[in-house]
């Protein structure tokens, strides 16, 4: 049935299509267009006017949008209309529509699709009941003010438009029995849709005002509103064609001479297709989030949670995560201190699936070794280094690479802001300390990503991203959430900043590996890594 129903409308709208081509083939002056183009350039004032009187339009229907659907902020509601607008000049069969609600779901609260959709379907209703009702009454009310003034319903414009419009509208109205959140808003949203379109047709009147065209406001809303219902199917976008088709059909019928008709239908779509880019693209990524989400951690976050004190024999645990690295766990193991500040330091090794002696030589060096099913990835070892470390109720517990790039001597500097409690999350920083070396492309790729964590944390104090020496409060180990297992580094980070949860750095050594090889790959990292980030940002 559904394949069906699009069947239909492509062949409806083709047929429309090829209809105002053939008309618009008749009508169109070169000259005309020419002169009211120059007419619309040398009056820039006017213009300006009749688009906020355009944009105030929207801003009308956004507002009462917000009556309909409780909980739907102001600025979301300005920009998931302008979205959709947006939508209905760039893309084909009305898609705009869709957009509305994907927007209001995408980045407010409100995660009921069944409720949003109905709100739109309710708002959209009222905005067509009233196009409807307004060609009607300013086309028999206007009379000789119409230039002619012929009923425009029986024109060359109503015979195809209204048949369409007015099937829509039935079914669009029948909306409002089945939603009782809207029922009592009938009346308020109907009476801002009836203004709204009032407004809009500024852009048509100020264009043809300026193209010598004797058009009155009357006039005016009554050729916005027969357009209008002819977008009711568009299958090209933004209904190129069938505008300027049913525009120039519209006045012509109010005697508006053919050439001057078209002219003055072509130039007001352009301008409204002008406005939905200049307004709609920026209501794409404003309010945050954007419409594609958020890209950066919020300007403002929680408050710090309550720091808790350890108890006196808390210990300091390391979790070491490690994949065929027998040739260097052991030396890390064993040049751990084997106390912080008078705390014991007990020593973990994530064994991920290992099958070298990595396990055995932890394990001779005095860590306690705890296998994963198999090579699960990073980002899952930290995972559950993070949980085993928690377990044994911590004073502090510190994350460490397995390879020895790292000084595991560097132990004490790395716990002290969290046993002080100037800090939950530390990291340790290559970059604000020493480093003995370091392969070129590597530093230019660890800058780079670094400005990259800056720029998503707003943090100008954050100088090393993917340092792989790390230290958490209790509070915060508990709280940390690594949400991809092939890495850690960037979504932890953004995952206990959102959390409230207090940074710090500290300078490190570093010292390149000397055996060995890093799992990381350009391409791989990237398309593990940058989904995974926006998915951390957007949870």
């Amino acid at each position: 049935m559904g394949n069906v129903t699009r069947a239909a409308r492509r062949i409806a709208g083709v047929v429309l299509l090829a209809v105002a081509c053939w008309y618009l083939t008749r009508v169109v002056s070169g000259p005309d267009l020419a002169a009211a183009a120059r007419a619309l350039l040398s009056g820039p004032l006017g213009l300006a006017l009749a688009l906020i009187l355009y944009g105030t339009a929207f801003a009308l229907r956004s507002w009462s949008w917000t009556r309909v659907l409780p909980g739907l902020p102001g600025g979301q509601a300005w920009a998931a209309v302008h979205v959709s607008l947006l939508g209905n000049h760039m893309l084909p069969f009305r898609l705009g529509e869709a957009l509305r609600a994907t927007s209001v779901l995408r980045r407010t609260r409100l995660t009921d699709a069944k409720t949003v959709v109905a709100s739109v379907v309710a708002v959209r209703a009222a905005d067509l009941l009233a196009v409807l009702a307004l060609a009607l009454v300013a086309t028999l009310a206007g009379g000789p003010a119409l230039a002619g003034g012929p009923a425009l319903v029986g024109g060359p414009a109503g015979w195809w438009v209204w048949p369409v419009a007015a099937g829509l509208a039935l079914v669009m109205a029948a909306a409002f029995r089945f939603l009782p959140l809207t029922r009592s808003h009938l009346p308020l949203v109907t009476v801002c849709a009836l203004v709204a379109w009032v407004l809009e047709a500024a852009v048509v009147y100020e264009v043809a005002r300026m193209s010598g065209v004797a058009l009155s406001p009357a006039g005016a809303v009554a050729v916005t509103a027969v357009t209008i219902a002819a977008q009711t199917v568009a299958v090209t976008p933004g209904g190129i064609g069938s505008y300027e088709a049913a525009a120039t059909a519209a006045l012509t019928t109010l005697g508006v001479a053919p050439g001057q008709a078209f002219a003055v239908a072509l130039l007001t779509h352009a301008v409204k297709t002008a406005y939905s880019l200049a307004v709609g693209v920026p209501a794409l990524f404003v309010p945050a989030p954007g419409y594609f989400g958020r890209f950066r951690l919020p300007r403002r976050l929680p408050p710090r949670p309550p720091t808790e004190e350890p108890a006196p024999d808390a210990p300091v645990v390391v979790f070491i995560p490690a994949y065929n690295e027998e040739a260097t766990i052991g030396a890390v193991v064993a040049r751990l201190p084997r106390t912080v500040s008078g705390r014991p330091v007990v020593t973990l090794v994530i064994d991920d699936g290992s099958t070298d002696a990595s396990a055995g030589r932890a394990r001779a060096a005095g860590a306690t070794v705890l296998a994963q099913p198999r090579n699960l990835g990073l980002g899952a070892a930290v995972r559950r280094g993070l949980g085993e470390a928690s377990a044994r109720t911590p004073a502090v517990a510190v994350y460490l690479d397995a390879d020895l790039e790292y000084f595991p001597e560097d132990l004490e500097s790395l716990a002290a802001p969290v046993l002080s409690g100037a800090a939950d999350y530390v990291v340790g920083s290559r970059f604000a300390g020493t480093i003995e070396r370091m392969l070129p492309r590597r530093r230019f790729g660890n800058r780079v990503l670094t400005l990259w964590v800056r720029w998503l944390t707003r943090r100008r104090d954050l100088t090393d991203g993917q340092s792989g020496y790390r230290a958490f409060s209790p509070r915060a180990a508990r709280a940390a959430e690594v949400i991809h297992d092939y890495n850690y580094a960037q979504v932890l980070t953004l995952d206990l900043l959102a959390k409230g949860f207090a940074y710090q750095e500290v300078p490190i050594r570093y010292a390149f590996r000397q055996s060995g090889e890093s799992f990381v790959r350009l391409g791989r990292y990237l398309r593990e890594v940058v989904p995974a980030v926006h998915r951390e940002l957007n949870t």
